[in-house]
């Protein structure tokens, strides 16, 4: 019940959103399209290693992600491309955040902090790539999404502005979470390889 009821507030916050919004003349695709301001503009505050403003236009972006589903739903303009677009520009937001982390100078953790960059990078790829593929060999059926692992994008997202924050305190917080984002990631990921070969197993 109570899982129900906050999945019906939230829906109820969606559609308050989307009416707000949707009263700007701009289209779901150039909301989805125009989150890509505030990440880009973030690459910079984090160059400067202000973390707080960083953080707040890293929120900003994944609430704009946020607004232009709920102005399709109130505007009925919801579209097959316009939830593609959106699932890819996702992907971009968070390499053009992952990106920014590169100019930081974060200390290191046993190895330097662009290569466990690098992990968590490939680690959130190899993520998404192993539903994708599992999709494209036809080894999920039809309708249905391969899913399971330790982290969603959302969850990798959430851990990430936590440690963008912590940085604002010390910037070796932000290494931390970064190491543990590159071993989430990789295991999610080898998570997916082993449940898609387990379904291939049962059809056997």
């Amino acid at each position: 019940m109570t899982l129900y009821k906050n999945r019906e507030r939230f829906g109820s916050l969606s559609t308050k959103i989307g009416k707000i919004f949707s009263k700007i003349p701009l289209t779901p695709n150039q909301w989805t399209i125009f989150s890509l301001v505030p990440a880009i503009i973030a690459v910079y505050f984090l160059s400067q290693q202000n973390f707080l403003i960083a953080g707040s236009l890293f929120i900003f972006a994944s609430f704009l992600d946020m607004v232009d589903g709920a102005v399709a739903r109130v505007t009925k303009t919801a579209s097959k491309f316009g939830a593609y677009l959106d699932t890819v520009v996702d992907r971009y937001v968070e390499a053009i955040i992952v990106f920014g982390l590169l100019f930081v100078g974060l200390p290191e953790f046993y190895i330097p902090a662009y290569a466990w960059i690098f992990l968590y990078l490939f680690g959130g790829m190899m993520t998404t790539y192993a539903k994708a593929a599992a999709k494209e060999k036809e080894i999920i059926p039809e309708g249905k999404e391969l899913k399971g692992g330790i982290l969603e994008r959302s969850e990798r997202l959430i851990i990430l502005f936590v440690g963008i924050i912590a940085a604002a305190f010390n910037p070796v917080y932000l290494t931390y979470v970064i190491v543990l984002l590159a071993v989430l990631t990789n295991i999610s990921a080898l998570q997916r390889i082993w449940i898609a070969k387990k379904i291939c197993t049962q059809d056997r």
